[in-house]
């Protein structure tokens, strides 16, 4: 096996341009995307991807989650493959890097082996995961949760978005349903690039960031049930005010969070008010609490805390309540032949770099579960993502691709 030379570099301005180009697809209000999965945007996006991956020379493959997977042969076709990729779906108001960078960079490496006429022992895989964002339907990860058991695909596919449209009758509506059983592929290792999502990389101004660990996740879906009555009218005593029951909950996630700091994070992004009129007392919130951390200990701290509280708070105002768990991972560790591939990549190349723990959930969590898999992080300005405002350079992604190329073609015996 020969070790990639650091003059083994890929297209940077051909990357960029692919991004830029995948981000005219489902744009959003504010310079950013809303390509939502299993929209008629996500259709399209998937299908230019596949138009590139078979230019490329790239065979597709499709499971019965619609995860994407495109496949460079190798010489020897029965040597396991090397898997590379993220996502192409975003939030809402999400940014053009989310995921993408991820997903492009995997088709670039590709171009560039081929405009190189470089082979590697092992197939490369570029994948691109159903559902990493999980905004329009719960749970995050998806396709890659159900790849590694974690979910099983019936219960997939009967989750329902905020309209009540099911997930498995959407992604057949859009035409990505595909027949492969999912889980079914066995992988040799899984990198996965990823904008950083915080802010470390570029304050320290460091190149690379080399993902050791990934935060636990909790979500929790609170469900207040109390009674509609006239905000005019209905004496204060008398109320039962779900929206009243939320604001104290809220406050609560924050003391609970704080509690824990500095390896811990607690926020409610997801709400819900009925029936939301201006002169009428909720009768019902639904909103989703979000905890993370590196130490499944607190984890548990944190939601039996919140549970106890919340319960008390519901029944000081004379509330109903109910929780769903809509969301979980524990706690991280990734590979260590394969963080060792990342670092030995930064150092070829003479990148600065460091290790990191990923704040944010991502594919690579629940494929860890059934294969080596490590991360790498690109700066991303002033750690701002899942947002349309999401900023990288041309340069960062080009040295961050230049890591992942290095990583998986090492990984993958590049041929003397």
């Amino acid at each position: 096996m020969a070790e990639p030379r650091a003059n083994l570099q890929l297209d940077g301005a051909r990357l960029w341009d692919s991004i830029m180009q995948m981000a005219k697809i489902g744009p959003g209000v504010a310079g950013g995307n809303n390509r939502q999965t299993v929209t008629d945007e996500d259709a399209d996006g998937r299908a230019l991807f596949q138009r590139w991956c078979e230019a490329a020379g790239l065979t597709m493959g499709v499971d019965q989650m619609g995860t994407m997977f495109m496949r460079r042969e190798g010489t020897d076709p029965e040597a396991l493959p090397v898997y590379v990729g993220s996502h192409l779906d975003t939030q809402p108001t999400g940014g053009k890097y989310d995921g993408v960078l991820g997903v492009l960079a995997g088709l670039e490496l590709v171009r560039t082996l081929n405009d190189l006429e470089i082979k590697t022992k092992h197939p490369i895989v570029v994948v691109n995961w159903t559902n990493e964002e999980g905004t329009r339907f719960a749970p995050a990860m998806m396709a890659s949760g159900v790849f590694a058991g974690v979910h099983e695909l019936d219960f997939i596919y009967a989750r329902q978005d905020a309209k009540g449209l099911r997930f498995g009758d959407e992604l057949k509506r859009i035409g990505w349903c595909g027949d492969e059983p999912v889980g079914a592929r066995k992988m040799k290792a899984y990198f996965e690039l990823h904008i950083e999502q915080g802010p470390i990389l570029e304050a320290e101004g460091i190149d690379i960031g080399v993902v050791t660990h990934g935060q636990g996740l909790n979500w929790l879906q609170v469900t207040l049930t109390g009674r509609e009555s006239h905000t005019g009218s209905t004496p204060m005593p008398m109320r039962r005010n779900a929206g009243l029951g939320m604001a104290r909950i809220t406050d609560l996630v924050h003391e609970i969070a704080m509690s824990h700091q500095p390896k811990a994070v607690g926020a409610i992004g997801h709400v819900e008010v009925y029936p939301n009129s201006r002169n009428i007392i909720p009768g019902r919130t639904v909103f989703t609490i979000d905890f993370r951390s590196p130490d499944i200990e607190v984890l548990k701290d944190m939601d039996a805390r919140l549970r106890a509280g919340a319960e008390k708070i519901a029944e000081e105002l004379k509330l109903g309540i109910a929780f769903e768990q809509t969301g979980h991972f524990d706690p991280v560790t990734f590979d260590e032949d394969c963080v060792t591939a990342v670092r030995r990549a930064a150092e070829r190349l003479g990148y600065s770099h460091r290790n990191l723990v990923s704040g944010a959930g991502h594919d690579a969590c629940w494929v860890n579960r059934v294969a080596p898999t490590c991360m790498v992080m690109c700066p991303c300005v002033d750690g701002l993502s899942h947002n349309e405002a999401e900023e990288i350079t041309p340069e960062w992604a080009e040295k961050s691709a230049n890591v992942l190329l290095h990583a998986v073609v090492e990984t993958a015996e590049i041929m003397a």
